[in-house]
């Protein structure tokens, strides 16, 4: 006890002498020095940011993958002195550095790297091999290998993205991810979320092409930082930037079906930190085409003016940088019967027609901040509002829709210890109020959530990388609920990487702007539920699983990889939507079990020097428990093949040289819904026949400045002869333009051509 005593002080100055040195080490670390630098490609003779590079110091685990504007933050000191830089595409480069100086390189595209998909240039189509979660970059090159006049047509060459027509009128493309359908994909502009609500079904057509500098697809659940309704995945758009895009840039489109279309953007540097961009983008079809002699329009007619003006703001010294977009869109358009007038016929039985007029406004804001001091602490901040009014009515049903939505989100980013180790924390704030009418009845409500979110990323750049985030949030009607997402990489031996992933997602489910195909016929339209607090109906909830391997190899001498993955969607509680009986839409939730299992095989090979070949293959089994057994989600193909194959020639001196790309889709056959107590004349089979359209584009360039493009769809005039239901009856009970599979109009072709002052 005496000995104890006598120890104590020692004991108690020895604790104060560890406690200083930890404090100084402590000190030491966070103020050790820091290397800064910004990673840059060259893009039609302009350097271009390159986000997602590798950059980490020979023969250690400190690295760090460059941001959006491609620039990175790494710990300094003077036993480092090789830098390697990397990305899949370019050239890697071993860069010597006697000092912590600013660092500036551009990468340099080469054909000897491990790719995703391998072109003798730059990639079309981006894979990392170290990021964690499964996310591939769709390229502008990849864009150009279709007409892509709108961000719904952008996803034909990607075998990722299922597209198909939702009805027989209005014309409307609904795109699906691991089997399910839109809502259920988080769909966002620039990481700020876009495509929902009002503009669910046809938003995507609000969206030009050319407006779009490239598109990140993310399979599976989600970032905690961008929501907590992701459940299948998420696409977000990154659009062309004032200080990167052309000065101007003209493209001219027309088709066979005499859709004509022009976009201009015209873009100036304002001042030493201010640049400007005005796009504008006008379409317009007016031919009224019934090529199968069914009395109704194979395609709407349409109008469509969409304006943007962009601003932004890069100050570097201060660690600045802003964006400012405002947006107005008109949308216009008339489907139904060929005989359809709508100033004599509106509201009458003497044809069945249709309007949808649609006009939107958006202002959206990103500022984002860098300290120069702590190069690796950042701020951002996202704030988007918008107004869009819906008036459309479809025969004898009345549908608008008023949708005021304000979105903000704060985030912090910082790394523990070194960079490693990176975290992000913030807040949201989000608020919508819904104004519908359908029929006679009114549905009015707000929304509004506030949140909170925190995201850990571990990256040793060598086997492992780990992101595993939480977000809590207070909302007025889905209550209080948490968020959790975990994605994981790890490389088990060279050129591969296994990834999981595994998240919750809860949504209100817009059920009458997300099924407006439904009002396009004579069903009856049934709301079972009545003790929810979104249309009596209560929030969906569902959790993703996933597992993807990704492999790169040598086949005859030549690059290739392949592509395994597996999801699994399990939803808790599902707003079903029930078409089974061919006389009534049926919404009500789930009570048993509801699953959507994708599988997916992808193989991409650099046949030989310029020439790329892409194949996949899908399998998806999608079950509901319905009110009448558990079903197949109907007009869901089991089985899918994909093949595109391109083809470019050698680039001569003045920029000259020819592009060719071909795309195939196979689908099997799918369940129609039951039309057993259908009469006899509309009972249709139990599946649909099998499905196989092939899509092709030349496009010769001439310079970089002009070039032209000829290409068809559904070149193999694949259609199907009967889409609607008793259309010699519109206002029948057994009318029904829903039993979609294939294409209806048959082929199209189309020209156009693009030019450019960079």
């Amino acid at each position: 006890m005496l000995m104890c005593k006598s120890l104590y002080p020692k004991f108690k100055q020895m604790k104060k002498y560890l406690f200083i040195k930890f404090m100084f080490l402590s000190l030491m670390l966070s103020a050790q020095d820091q290397l800064k630098g910004v990673i840059l490609e060259t893009s039609s003779g302009k350097e271009m940011p390159l986000s997602g590079a590798n950059v980490y110091w020979l023969d250690s685990s400190i690295g760090a993958i460059t941001a959006e504007d491609g620039t990175f933050t790494l710990p300094y000191k003077f036993s480092y002195n090789q830098l390697v830089i990397s990305y899949v595409g370019f050239k890697t480069v071993t860069v010597t550095v006697n000092e912590n100086k600013y660092i500036k390189h551009v990468l340099q595209a080469s054909d000897e790297l491990d790719a995703v998909e391998i072109t003798s240039r730059k990639q079309a189509t981006r894979k990392s091999y170290l990021e964690a979660s499964n996310t591939f970059t769709v390229t502008s090159a990849e864009l150009l290998k279709a007409a892509c006049c709108n961000l719904a047509e952008s996803f034909e060459t990607n075998p990722s993205i299922d597209v198909n027509f939702a009805d027989a009128v209005t014309g409307t493309r609904q795109i699906k991810m691991l089997g399910l359908t839109s809502p259920y994909i988080l769909i966002a502009t620039e990481n700020i979320p876009a495509i929902r609500g009002a503009s669910q079904a046809y938003g995507l057509s609000f969206i030009p092409g050319t407006w779009v500098e490239s598109i990140q697809i993310t399979k599976g659940t989600g970032s905690v930082v961008n929501g907590f309704e992701s459940i299948a995945g998420q696409i977000n758009a990154e659009l062309v930037k004032p200080t990167t895009d052309d000065n101007l840039f003209v493209n001219l489109y027309g088709g066979s079906n005499e859709r004509l279309e022009l976009n201009t953007h015209f873009n100036t540097k304002v001042s030493e930190k201010w640049s400007t961009g005005l796009y504008l983008h006008g379409n317009t079809h007016q031919k009224k085409h019934d090529v199968n002699d069914d009395g109704f329009m194979d395609m709407p007619i349409y109008n469509q003016i969409n304006i943007m003006n962009r601003w932004q703001y890069t100050n570097p010294e201060k660690g600045f940088v802003s964006f400012i977009n405002l947006k107005y869109l008109n949308d216009e358009k008339q489907a139904g019967q060929v005989n359809f007038k709508p100033e004599t016929d509106r509201g009458t039985t003497n044809f069945w027609g249709s309007e949808i007029n649609s006009e939107r406004f958006e202002v959206t804001t990103k500022l984002g901040y860098v300290n120069p001091e702590i190069p690796y602490q950042n701020l951002g901040f996202q704030m988007a509002f918008s107004h869009h009014n819906q008036d459309s009515y479809f025969g004898l049903n009345l549908y608008d829709i008023e949708h005021n939505s304000f979105y903000s989100n704060l985030i912090y980013s910082s790394i523990i210890g070194d960079s490693r180790h990176k975290v992000k924390t913030g807040l949201s704030f989000t608020y919508d109020h819904f104004d519908e009418l359908v029929n006679t009845t009114n549905f009015e409500r707000v929304e509004n959530s506030i949140g909170g979110f925190f995201e850990y990323a571990y990256d040793n750049l060598d086997k492992l990388t780990m992101t595993a985030g939480v977000r809590v949030d207070q909302h007025n009607r889905l209550g209080f609920f948490v968020t959790p997402r975990f994605h994981l990489r790890y490389t088990p031996w060279e050129k591969s990487a296994l990834r999981f992933s595994i998240g919750r997602g809860k949504r209100s489910a817009n059920i009458f702007a997300e099924n407006q195909n439904m009002f396009a016929s004579s069903r009856q339209i049934n709301i079972l539920n009545s003790g929810g607090k979104i249309y009596g109906l209560d929030p969906e909830i569902a959790w993703n699983y996933g597992v993807s391997y990704l492999q790169g190899f040598n086949l005859f001498d030549r690059k290739a990889d392949v592509t395994f993955d597996f999801y699994r969607t399990d939803f808790q509680n599902q707003v079903v939507v029930d078409w089974e009986n061919p006389y009534e839409v049926n919404f009500y939730n789930l009570e048993g079990d509801s699953y959507a299992n994708s599988f997916q095989f992808e193989f991409n090979y650099n046949v030989f020097e310029h020439f790329d070949l892409r194949m996949a293959y899908k399998y998806y089994d999608i079950q509901t428990d319905y009110t009448s057994g558990k079903l197949e989600k109907p007009l869901v193909p089991k089985h899918r093949l994909f093949a595109n194959t391109s083809y470019e020639t050698e680039v001569k001196a003045n920029g000259a040289h020819w592009k060719f790309d071909a795309t195939y889709n196979w689908l099997s056959s799918q369940r129609f819904p039951s039309t057993d107590l259908s009469a006899t004349q509309y009972q249709l089979p139990d599946e649909t026949p099998t499905v196989g359209t092939l899509n092709l584009q030349v496009t010769k360039v001439f310079s970089p400045k002009f070039e032209v493009y000829l290409g068809g769809e559904n070149v193999t005039n694949v259609r199907q002869n009967n889409p609607i239901i008793s259309p010699d009856n519109p206002f029948g009970s057994n009318f029904d333009s829903n039993f979609v599979y294939g294409p209806i109009f048959g082929s199209l072709y189309y020209a156009g051509l693009r030019f450019r002052i960079q």
